[in-house]
């Protein structure tokens, strides 16, 4: 990027490197004279004060003296000859008010924003915008109207930083004539109709549950799955089933303190009673 010194001598308007001229040295002459004359009270008059954040930048006859400003510190006026004018260097906050905007896909938004810029040649800034903040400041405004319009809805929600970071190119581009360098643009907030508001949340909502039984579908399909293996498992052997069938009835025991009354299968006391029957053959043999 060029500095500021080379973006003055090549963009600026009204500033002219010929001499003063006969009558313009004869006023020069005079204003000397006057202030001699009237020495010591003239120097509580030419002499000005530049802050540390301020610069002066003087018109000698109507022209601007150099291509180059004063300050800070003091700085010498002449009298009747010279005009001044300050301008301050800090970061300017400007607050965009809501803008209404119709998006690509026909939505109607509110947008509001922040943009954030200093002047970096004083001189563009007074000798090439009448105001220069009031000129940001409503080209701020058309830009984010732009901008918005060409995008969607969706695409302002989720993409802000990008459309941030468009918008301060763009400005930083249309301002540089003026002496401006854009710091940084932030949308702060974006309204939308209450009734869109309640259609994108059904939306939602309805997107969350189908995606919930989706999921709930897809843990039942395990779990059958798993008890398909579960039961080719048992199936190999009877009475692993009545020992699991137990063991669920301990852990519902442990859990509860309470008396439960379940079947009980005659299977088991077949196989308790066949058990009995061949101890006491067993020990009559013995």
């Amino acid at each position: 990027m060029d500095s500021p010194e080379k973006l003055d001598k090549n963009s600026l308007v009204g500033i002219n490197k010929n001499r003063l001229g006969v009558c313009g040295w004869i006023l020069f002459s005079l204003s000397l004279l006057l202030m001699l004359i009237t020495f010591p009270i003239s120097i509580w008059i030419c002499l000005k004060i530049i802050k540390e954040y301020e610069r002066a930048v003087v018109f000698r006859l109507g022209r601007i003296q150099a291509d180059k400003v004063k300050g800070p510190g003091l700085i010498l006026v002449l009298p009747c000859i010279d005009v001044f004018v300050k301008v301050d260097l800090r970061t300017v906050t400007c607050n965009i008010p809501p803008q209404e905007i119709l998006t690509r896909d026909s939505v109607t938004t509110q947008v509001d924003g922040v943009v954030y810029y200093r002047i970096y040649s004083a001189v563009s800034a007074v000798a090439n915008v009448n105001d220069v903040h009031q000129a940001t400041f409503l080209l701020a405004q058309t830009t984010l109207r732009n901008v918005l319009g060409t995008q969607t809805l969706s695409q302002i929600l989720s993409g802000r930083e990008e459309i941030a970071h468009s918008i301060q190119t763009l400005l930083d581009d249309a301002t540089e004539l003026w002496g401006i360098r854009v710091a940084r643009v932030e949308i702060k907030d974006v309204r939308i109709p209450v009734q869109l508001q309640r259609s994108m949340a059904a939306e939602a909502e309805a997107t969350r549950e189908a995606r919930a039984r989706v999921l709930a579908a897809e843990g039942e399909m395990n779990a059958s799955k798993s008890l398909k293996s579960a039961s080719m498992v048992l199936s190999e052997s009877p009475i692993a089933l009545q020992l699991r069938y137990l063991q669920t009835l301990t852990t519902v025991a442990t859990e509860k303190n309470s008396t439960i009354v379940f079947p009980l299968p005659m299977n088991i006391l077949e196989g308790i009673g066949g058990i009995s029957y061949d101890n006491k053959k067993a020990h009559a043999k013995a």
